[in-house]
């Protein structure tokens, strides 16, 4: 198993080189050509998903998991359109920034190149195949795939498509690599890797995250969970703030940038936590407050200090009424994820102060954490969400799946200090 794996991981390597000699159009041709595969050969697709979810559902896979498994002619449609989003993205490779003039006549600028070799770790989701790989490719870097056994037979008819369409362009077909083994000592290998593989990142849930960051040598794009949070300051529009929550905990509680916990300003909290609890009553949202909110909501269940950390990713909502602007912050620092933290306020001083202390990798005025996404910030797609310090902090577009070098252009200068 460590010869077959070192011996995949090495392949990457090498074609990551052929794959950064490829200009903009060799790529999106590659691309395009996944797009239309995948509508031609959609009734192999169908029949590989078919057997996938035959196997889940003798498995015992939830209905949840069985719908994030299948595939459908509307499913694949929408993954060809996809790739041509991204095919429609411009391609950040060789762009030159920060080009200055030094005092000695120098000029240092910054281009931008790819990562290198991209381990991506994911779930039951054959979609996370064709997306994770048609970024990979846009933005110059070879990738190997690595998607839960449920989906193993989808996935391998997908990277058929994708390695034919590197072979049609004259690519090395390695660029994409989909893993064909289930076993999970194929992970463990390939996270021993660190001298082939550049970036590990793992989508999925919190166990796997934390599983892949003790097990890997290699830098991890990490994002253990969303605990988000909206504070409604004493200085809140209450029905802007009203729609504003109701949205980021109702319109898809099941996603990472859902609201987990509501703040709001005591001054307001008698008149605004009745109207918003009966709205969230009607959406069939469980509340869990502490005392202050349970003085003014009758009914609803006392938090614990679990609950503060809580990614519930359901019609849960816990909910704490606080002094003002610094305890919000300071609970937000205390219980938060560092992915997405919003503030409903009119007064613009202590939004600004809001933006400037909280240092999750999105901060919001006046809008639904639900924004919190790749496309919704105008990457055109995203490989996911940095909650890392690293390079990439929040939405990963195609930008975040490169890096910069130096370039230093000169007329023959030499250092004299």
């Amino acid at each position: 198993m460590g010869t077959e794996i070192q011996e995949i991981a090495g392949k990457a390597r090498m074609a990551k080189r052929n794959l950064r000699s490829a200009g903009s159009a060799a790529k999106d041709q590659v691309l395009e050509l996944v797009a239309e595969s995948l509508v031609k050969e959609q009734d192999e697709l169908l029949t590989a998903n078919a057997k996938d979810l035959a196997a889940g559902k003798k498995k015992g896979l939830s209905a949840a998991m069985l719908d994030r498994l299948k595939l459908n002619p509307e499913r694949i449609s929408d993954m060809a359109e996809g790739v041509r989003e991204v095919i429609r993205l411009p391609d950040p490779v060789g762009e030159i920034t920060r080009m200055s003039t030094r005092p000695n006549g120098l000029q240092v600028g910054r281009m931008r190149i790819p990562l290198g070799v991209i381990l991506i770790i994911y779930e039951a989701r054959p979609n996370v195949t064709i997306e994770a790989a048609s970024l990979c490719l846009k933005s110059g870097n070879a990738v190997i795939l690595r998607g839960g056994a449920e989906a193993i037979r989808s996935n391998l008819a997908l990277g058929k498509i994708l390695s034919a369409s590197l072979k049609k362009v004259g690519l090395d077909p390695h660029c994409v690599q989909v893993l064909a083994t289930t076993e999970h000592k194929a992970v463990d290998e390939l996270l021993k890797l660190d001298e082939y593989i550049d970036l590990v990142i793992p989508r999925g849930g919190e166990e796997l995250i934390r599983k892949v960051v003790e097990l890997s040598r290699i830098p991890v794009l990490k994002h253990y969970k969303g605990v988000c949070h909206i504070f409604v300051d004493r200085a809140a529009d209450l029905e802007k703030a009203k729609a504003i929550c109701l949205n980021a905990k109702v319109q898809r509680p099941a996603v990472c940038n859902a609201m987990e916990t509501l703040l709001v300003d005591e001054p307001i909290a008698r008149k605004f936590l009745p109207e918003m609890s009966a709205l969230y009553k009607k959406a069939g949202v469980e509340l869990r407050g502490c005392k202050r909110m349970l003085a003014v909501v009758p009914g609803a269940q006392p938090a614990t200090e679990a609950d503060w950390y809580a990614e519930y990713l359901d019609l849960i909502l816990a909910v704490r009424v606080v002094d003002g602007l610094e305890p919000a912050i300071a609970h937000i620092q205390k219980y938060g994820s560092d992915h997405t933290e919003a503030i409903i306020t009119e007064d613009y001083s202590r939004a600004m102060e809001f933006v400037r202390r909280v240092d999750s990798s999105s901060v919001m005025v006046n809008a639904s954490t639900r924004f919190s996404d790749g496309f919704q910030y105008g990457l055109g797609a995203e490989i996911g969400i940095s909650t890392s310090r690293i390079h990439a902090y929040g939405p990963m577009g195609l930008e975040e799946l490169t890096i910069s070098k130096f370039v230093v252009l000169g007329r023959g200068q030499v250092r004299e200090k």
